[in-house]
């Protein structure tokens, strides 16, 4: 697809911007952070509060209830899609990233039984190390953490064409739309080699991702270039998004926000909510963002809102 068909007019809504909320993901660990939601009814409490909060999409992931590891089963998650579903109007977006630790046979396979209106797919492969995080902690809650982050030094988290043309497959005729992570310029290129090849259709959901040990920074001209690329790359075919890891989690959502994108908050990509706080619930992230947008004059978009923006299917239309 050139360029210049990529580009189309009317469903940006002008002035609103998407917060989504990604609640608990894979990469910290309960040692981290006392507030990281581990049960099935905290990881549903802390989605609630997100969304009365302002987030129109929560991003989910689901963990073991007594040790806190990642756990991609579907059992595990139908323990609190239901609890979300009935308390919110929402997008709920599973992942398909799962653990880099897994095979995209596992990490896909709660998006393809429930079938939700969005699903993350990340657009590449990287090296993703968390292996510097293991020093800042003596003691972890459990036997599992520090050799699950030291081991990242000799990890590539696996997402081969082949891997995203699996997840498509098996996702895409339910209806579900993606949440395209980019961790680098080249997942971009990525996602313009499958909108080619007719794949993937818009308007496509770009999720920059910045910060993380293996992908991109998180300067300023690291963003902006993420940004200029994307509009070279899809028109205005493209809603554009970014998460900050760590610190500079509200740092890139207000460059974000200023050059008309949305925001991604949660426990899964900050701990924090300002230098040396911890952030004690995923809904204070949400409202810091909050904040920035309506400081800058602007408007969270609502769950309906984001729908229309996205496209999505609606929540009457997910197996769970």
């Amino acid at each position: 697809m050139s360029e210049t068909n990529r580009k189309s007019s009317g469903f940006v809504a002008k002035g609103k911007v998407i917060i989504a909320c990604a609640v608990t993901g894979a990469i910290h660990t309960p040692t981290m952070s006392p507030y990281l939601p581990i049960t099935p009814d905290q990881i549903a409490a802390e989605a609630i509060a997100a969304a009365s909060a302002g987030a129109a999409i929560l991003h989910l992931h689901a963990r073991d209830p007594e040790t806190g590891k990642p756990d991609q089963t579907p059992e595990a998650f139908a323990k609190f899609l239901p609890l979300i579903k009935q308390d919110t109007s929402s997008a709920i977006n599973i992942t398909t990233g799962g653990s880099p630790y897994m095979k995209v046979e596992e990490r896909v396979r709660p998006a393809a039984q429930f079938k939700p209106e969005v699903a993350s797919l990340n657009m590449g492969s990287i090296n993703f190390g968390l292996y510097h995080l293991a020093d800042k902690y003596e003691t972890f809650k459990f036997d599992w953490e520090k050799p699950h982050l030291e081991a990242t030094r000799d990890l590539v988290f696996r997402n081969s064409f082949r891997d995203i043309e699996y997840i498509l497959a098996t996702c895409y005729d339910n209806g579900t739309r993606f949440e395209f992570e980019c961790y680098d310029i080249a997942h971009l290129y990525n996602l313009s080699h499958f909108a080619d090849r007719g794949l993937v259709k818009p308007p496509f959901f770009v999720q920059s991702v910045f910060g993380l040990l293996g992908g991109i920074g998180t300067h300023p001209e690291d963003v902006a270039h993420m940004k200029r690329t994307a509009d070279r790359l899809f028109g205005d075919q493209f809603r554009w998004s970014v998460l900050g890891a760590g610190a500079s989690q509200l740092r890139i959502a207000a460059q974000s926000a200023a050059l008309g994108g949305n925001i991604r908050v949660g426990l899964e990509d900050s701990l924090w909510a300002g230098k040396g706080r911890l952030a004690t619930s995923n809904a204070e992230q949400v409202m810091l963002a909050r904040k920035i947008i309506e400081g800058l004059g602007m408007e969270v978009a609502t769950p309906d809102e984001t729908r229309q923006i996205l496209q999505l299917k609606g929540g009457d239309q997910v197996a769970f």
